[in-house]
């Protein structure tokens, strides 16, 4: 009788298992997106907006009751690697990649300059595209520590500055303005060190349009297409 018991137990499992597998398989088949709604996909693709310190993208359209009241990155006024000022006046009507990062950090400051680069790279020939590197120890980065180390990561000044400043008001654009730790940011002040891996991606009025982890290349190339994507929108 056990013996009975235990074949027909085999049996029910094996059952099960192919019912598993067929739902399985039909599941799959119908995921399989076509043609026509991959297109679809693309062609409507638009860059969401992030208006708080929580990083959320919202997707805000012009009929909406909202759309005049997105955030923006505030005023500024820093020196470029050149000595030259640099302020909100310089990115009018341009769409912009900023960062932060110090010139003597070991850490992830090299790897985002790297995929800064690479950055450059792919925007050298775009017209109204640049992008700003903030120095988290302006009392370190001053502009000839800055021009010295623009030269070395091979910055082209038409599309790449490097700021400095005062720190204050460095720190209070980067947890302010691009939310650059989140929440926690805004729960600081200019005497604790700021440090963030992301890259933020801003539209010609200043409007954050994407957040981009600055150490991983597949983020930068999200980044890369982005760009395209916001320069279609803004043309």
């Amino acid at each position: 009788m056990a013996l009975l018991e235990g074949r027909i137990a085999i049996q029910l499992l094996r059952l099960n298992s192919i019912i598993v597998l067929l739902f399985l398989f039909l599941g799959c088949a119908e995921e399989v997106p076509n043609e026509e709604m991959t297109d679809t996909v693309i062609e409507d693709e638009v860059l969401p907006f992030f208006n708080t310190a929580d990083l959320t993208p919202e997707w805000v359209y012009k009929t909406d009751a909202g759309f005049d009241e997105i955030h923006t990155i505030g005023d500024f006024s820093f020196l470029d690697q050149k000595g030259e000022v640099f302020d909100e006046s310089s990115v009018e009507g341009k769409i912009y990649v900023a960062n932060f990062m110090f010139t003597t950090c070991g850490g992830i400051c090299p790897k985002m300059t790297s995929n800064m680069s690479t950055v450059q790279d792919a925007i050298i020939d775009k017209k109204d595209v640049m992008l700003l590197s903030h120095s988290v120890m302006p009392w370190v980065d001053d502009v000839d520590k800055l021009s010295e180390y623009a030269d070395l990561k091979g910055a082209d000044y038409d599309k790449w500055r490097f700021l400095t400043g005062e720190k204050e008001k460095i720190y209070d654009l980067a947890r302010t303005s691009y939310f650059a730790e989140k929440r926690l940011g805004l729960q600081k002040d200019s005497s604790e060190f700021l440090h963030t891996e992301n890259f933020f991606l801003i539209d010609g009025k200043r409007r954050i349009r994407g957040v981009y982890n600055g150490t991983l290349p597949a983020e930068i190339n999200r980044l890369v297409e982005a760009i395209e994507i916001l320069q279609k929108e803004e043309s």
